[in-house]
């Protein structure tokens, strides 16, 4: 049985390069970023990394204060643009019709720091401050998507996906499954993260973190930059300006937190996805890389994408411009992908680097000068995990 098509329609982001879609897609075009640079967290400041620079005035309405910090309030940014969406689609489905998948990695945790890390005596006595009481519901792991839907009355499915990495890029895959099957008529999907201490000193940990800028695919990469943001999509069956044509996933489990250096496991899930498509590789016109700038996954990515585009495709790793948003950036770097596919006259993302090649690595076709996408041509986005977990999305007009 012929499973029907899935599309994208309207998109809400919010990161590092700009506040909503027309402000990131400038800053895109020109690889420039203002969110991008040194912060302070825990007294400390050192830390590089692509943080928010709007205000995030939206609160949520007054029965879901309770849910009210940075993470929450990153979602409402995202949300508000696509809202007219989103009320057409309860309009024709009603609101029991309409889900939502999100994926998350840290969901409020950044609030729950600050609730412990202040003296009870300049809180109102339960470790909140200014006046604004800390509950544990803010830095819940699934607490984005119920509260997503309550903030829009949607009453259908509504859960949250947390894979670290690939949280928000499986959403997609899940939020397909609920409309092919006849679960829903329309869905928000998409994810949200926002920073916290303890990811940025996580990673640092790790020794993944750099002090500079990252620097994707180079001989001189040092590691990754933390970011925040939120991306949200409305997915129905109706047509619209794109198809989620292909989803490719796969779980190597090769280590905790490296990936597999042969990068079988990643190119199972790239494969999978052109196989669901009915594409070949020659059909994809750009991709967008996970490319974390860290030493292996970068070896990784560029071994398995020599070999599923052997004749070269071109691509680049949007991260310099945004930081790792973690569970949000499936969603995120798709959205890159969805603004080049749509938008007409949208150049292809630049691949922002030092330029000096690593000659241990198989040469990619890196966006670094003004480019389009070529007419017919379908778009690819590659998330990758903590775990094994592995994520390829293909969207086509």
């Amino acid at each position: 049985m012929k499973l029907p098509h899935v599309y994208l329609h309207a998109l809400g982001m919010v990161n590092a390069l700009g506040a909503d879609t027309d402000a990131i897609a400038a800053a895109l075009a020109v690889g420039d970023s203002p969110g991008m640079g040194r912060i302070t967290l825990g007294g400390e400041r050192g830390a590089f990394a692509g943080r928010v620079q709007a205000p995030l005035e939206l609160a949520p309405p007054a029965h879901l204060a309770h849910y009210d910090c940075r993470n929450n309030r990153l979602l409402l940014a995202a949300l508000a643009q696509i809202e007219p969406a989103v009320r057409g689609a309860c309009a024709r489905y009603g609101a029991a019709r309409v889900g939502v998948v999100l994926g998350t990695s840290t969901s409020g945790i950044g609030a729950g720091e600050r609730a412990l890390g202040v003296p009870r005596e300049q809180t109102d006595g339960d470790g909140s401050t200014d006046g604004a009481a800390f509950d544990y519901v803010q830095m819940e792991i699934g607490t984005s998507a119920p509260f997503a839907a309550a903030a829009l009355g949607l009453q259908g499915p509504a859960f949250t996906i947390s894979t670290a990495c690939t949280s928000s890029a499986k959403a997609f895959a899940s939020a397909r499954r609920l409309l092919q099957l006849g679960l829903c008529d329309a869905l928000v999907v998409g994810g949200v993260d926002s920073l916290c201490d303890l990811t940025v000193r996580g990673f640092g940990a790790l020794e993944s973190t750099s002090l500079e800028r990252a620097n994707p695919m180079s001989l001189n990469r040092s590691g990754i930059n933390i970011g925040e943001g939120a991306a949200l999509f409305l997915l129905s069956r109706e047509a619209g300006p794109a198809v989620l044509a292909g989803i490719g996933e796969s779980s190597d489990a090769h280590h905790i937190s490296a990936p597999d250096p042969s990068g079988e496991g990643g190119e199972q899930a790239l494969r999978a996805a052109l196989a669901d498509a009915g594409m070949a590789a020659e059909a994809i016109g750009y991709v967008n890389l996970h490319a974390t700038a860290t030493r292996k996954n970068d070896e990784m990515e560029a071994r398995l994408m020599s070999r599923v585009f052997p004749r070269g495709v071109a691509a680049s790793g949007t991260k310099p411009l945004t930081g790792h948003t973690l569970g949000a950036a499936g969603a995120t770097e798709l959205g890159f992908a969805w603004l080049t596919l749509v938008r007409e006259g949208m150049t292809l993302p630049r691949h922002l680097w030092d330029g000096a090649a690593d000659p241990a690595l198989p040469a990619l076709d890196l966006v670094e000068d003004e480019r389009r996408l070529s007419p017919g041509r379908a778009v690819m986005s590659n998330s990758f995990a903590f775990g094994g977990s592995n994520v390829s999305l293909v969207l086509a007009h």
